[in-house]
């Protein structure tokens, strides 16, 4: 008779929390609910940059950090190379913060509703989670925020700009305010930057040393599928990250597919410009059918909610092979005041779009 495995040695914290799970999904007309970008890099990037790879003696480790993906970022944002770390996604830099800066009882700072693992990460550290929650209208207070985080002594705060899952921004006068003001480090996650003009948490960097900003290739750019996210900070706080981290985390082949991608700003401008474009027509046409509402947003998604109950509607959307996202988990989305909680729709192809809507009206004129 076999022996059940020891997971009692597994750590609590670590026991508590759920595993992280997306379902596996082909065939779909729509795939509307993780914020990618609807489309893929170019064939002829993705040959060239194979085409290098090719040439790579495979038996060989990469470099121990990307230095030609770190200098061409550093370039580009105006950076030191020394003060940019670049990791297998911004997900494993997320880790990476826990184990830096958080032991057991150490304050934490999270405005609330955020993307999820920064509250499970930090559970599994142990902190003591102090979260913010937000206004009436779903944008975060800075000064709640700063508040909270003096009140609390917090080693480490982390505001994300724009919010996941809101879509909602704080404003750069309210970043400044607490990078001056928070008693620790101040982490900026800027996954969605690139559908925002005017200054970004990057002009910070300057005056502050306690600003740490993060940013991915998984949005705008496009590389989900290869995992590329980058952390920016003071060259002496970021070598002192860089002690806590797995070497050779970024392969050859995400390396060059991410300089390549660099290479090609028109392509980029291009497609932020038309997602924007077809956001904007998303929710305008949301907002338009009877029952619904729609908060805008400034990234590549926005909520919404409307008469039908969110998960039946999810469901009946899900069986026309069009996936949004059900936020309801966050208690400040759920079903509250006699309305349906929020679901969440991302940007995605003309034709995507198309048929999420023609999915969305024919179930609410069925109802």
């Amino acid at each position: 008779m076999s022996q059940s495995a020891p997971v009692h040695l597994v750590r609590e914290a670590v026991r508590r929390e759920k595993a992280y799970r997306v379902p596996t999904q082909t065939g779909i007309a729509a795939k509307l609910d993780q914020n990618e970008s609807p489309y893929s890099v170019p064939a002829d990037i993705r040959d060239a940059a194979l085409a290098a790879v090719r040439e790579e003696p495979w038996n060989r480790y990469p470099d121990d950090r990307p230095h030609r993906l770190v200098a061409a970022l550093a370039e580009r944002w105006g950076a030191d190379p020394e003060g940019v770390i670049v990791g297998h996604g911004s997900n494993e830099i997320t880790h990476t913060l826990g184990l830096c800066f958080v032991d057991p009882g150490t304050p934490v700072v999270l405005p609330t509703p955020m993307f999820s693992l920064y509250t499970s990460v930090m559970r599994m550290f142990e902190a003591e989670i102090h979260e913010v929650g937000p206004e009436a209208d779903l944008t975060h207070s800075p000064a709640a925020i700063l508040a909270k985080a003096q009140e609390t002594g917090a080693a480490l705060t982390v505001v994300t700009t724009p919010n996941n899952p809101t879509g909602q921004t704080i404003p750069h006068e309210g970043l400044r305010q607490l990078a001056a003001g928070v008693p620790g480090i101040l982490v900026v996650d800027e996954a969605y930057h690139e559908f925002l003009s005017g200054p970004t948490a990057m002009d910070l960097l300057a005056e502050f040393p306690n600003v740490l900003v993060m940013r991915t290739f998984s949005k705008a750019m496009g590389l989900a599928g290869l995992r590329v996210g980058a952390l920016v900070g003071r060259p002496e706080l970021i070598q002192e990250i860089e002690k806590a981290r797995l070497p050779f985390l970024v392969d050859r082949l995400a390396e060059a597919v991410a300089l390549a991608v660099l290479d090609r700003e028109d392509l980029l401008q291009a497609r932020v410009a038309e997602l924007l474009s077809e956001r904007d027509r998303l929710a305008e046409s949301v907002g338009a059918m009877e029952g619904c509402e729609v908060l805008p947003g400034k990234a590549n998604f926005f909520l919404f909610r409307t008469p039908l109950p969110h998960a039946d509607l999810r469901a009946s959307l899900a069986a026309d092979g069009i996936n949004v996202r059900d936020v309801t988990s966050y208690p400040d989305l759920a079903p509250r005041d006699g309305r349906p909680g929020w679901l969440r729709v991302s940007v995605g192809t003309p034709d995507e779009n198309d048929a999420f809507l023609a999915s969305l009206r024919s179930h609410l004129q069925a109802a």
